[in-house]
């Protein structure tokens, strides 16, 4: 009698914590779809072989399901905003005033940590997810990251209110590569009419120039345009190659070129072997007019950087040099390995094209 009992106590222990569980998942589910529109702003880390990087996030979601987020690195302010409007995806790099243009899926083809709505599809899509309590409750589900198999689950921080505290990304073996801490969310923002337009990124940045131009003197503004005359034949070239420190098994470096161009300089590095690639890099050059790059991919946020990546390509800039990958042997996640071992030692500044 007393084992039938022990049983009976064990089997409505289960049922009342598979319950407990599915009223956890419901009531995030119902915190998030019942509002149509947020802006999420918090902080990101991203852990990239012995380095952290942290961005500053600001991520907004209108009832359209248009999207705008903006990315600050903290360590050289460099901004980069990724924009879904009814024309499609775009990664704008305002200081340079230039853009890539996406016909993509994005944010719905993949995991993004700090997209409330993504976060629920996440945990939706796993008929495995884990309900846990550390020093928060939190809800651990596997995540769909396709251009970076490291990247293997996530555990969702909730508050009192199943409101969403934090986001830890972490590998097979347990270890947290991503952290997203979240500091405000706004579940009834107002956007103004411009907000998702891709001109409203290039404009204001434009009006802040031209504000700071107008408050210098006609002596300051002779003066700054002797000192770029002098250095607009040194301030595109690049000086040092960036070697990777990731190359693919039973590969070497072949052949290494410097092909002077109108605005500078270009490195060209040939790899042959199994797996064979070439890297171009170059100085990073700010176009006066909003330049729109079209291309047949996806955004990619790497560790410094959101770069374009295609089937056999992947363009990203990282402290003021442009660095290109193309091959028809590597996949997407070997190309992005290649590319996180890619950084520069130094902002260099970017001169006007």
């Amino acid at each position: 009698m007393k084992r039938y009992f022990v049983v009976l106590c064990m089997f409505l222990l289960l049922c009342g914590c598979g319950k407990s569980d599915e009223n956890v998942v419901k009531k995030f589910q119902d915190k998030i779809e019942k509002n149509d529109s947020y802006i999420l702003k918090g902080n990101m880390s991203i852990v990239s072989n012995e380095d952290t990087f942290v961005y500053n996030v600001e991520a907004s979601k209108s009832k359209d399901d248009y999207y705008k987020v903006s990315l600050v690195n903290q360590t050289n302010d460099h901004e980069q905003v990724i924009l879904k409007n009814k024309d499609g995806v775009y990664v704008v790099t305002p200081d340079l005033n230039k853009s890539f243009k996406f016909q993509s899926d994005w944010p719905n083809n993949g995991s993004q940590s700090y997209l409330l709505d993504i976060l629920v599809k996440d945990v939706l899509n796993d008929d495995n997810i884990h309900i846990g309590k550390e020093d928060k409750k939190y809800i651990q589900c596997r995540v769909n990251y396709p251009n970076n198999n490291v990247l293997y689950s996530e555990k969702i921080y909730l508050d009192k209110d199943y409101g969403v505290e934090k986001v830890e990304v972490l590998d097979q073996d347990g270890n947290v590569k991503i952290t997203f801490k979240v500091s405000s969310i706004n579940y009834k923002p107002k956007f103004d009419d411009d907000y998702f337009k891709l001109e409203s990124l290039i404009t204001e940045t434009e009006e802040e120039k031209d504000n700071d131009i107008k408050e210098e003197s006609d002596k300051e503004i002779e003066e700054n345009k002797e000192e770029q005359d002098k250095s607009e034949n040194t301030s595109n070239m690049l000086e040092d190659i960036i070697y990777p420190l990731y190359i693919p098994e039973n590969t070497e470096l072949s052949t290494e070129d410097t092909i002077s161009t109108d605005n500078g300089n270009r490195a060209i590095l040939t790899f042959s072997g199994d797996n064979p690639f070439v890297l171009v890099e170059e100085v990073s050059q700010r176009f006066d007019e909003l330049e729109i790059i079209p291309v047949n991919g996806d955004p990619l946020i790497l560790s410094d950087s959101i770069g374009a990546i295609s089937n056999n390509s992947l363009y990203w800039t990282s402290n003021g040099i442009d660095y290109y990958i193309s091959s028809n042997s590597l996949d997407s996640n070997e190309l992005v390995t290649i590319a996180e071992g890619l950084t520069g030692s130094s902002v260099i500044v970017s001169s006007e094209k």
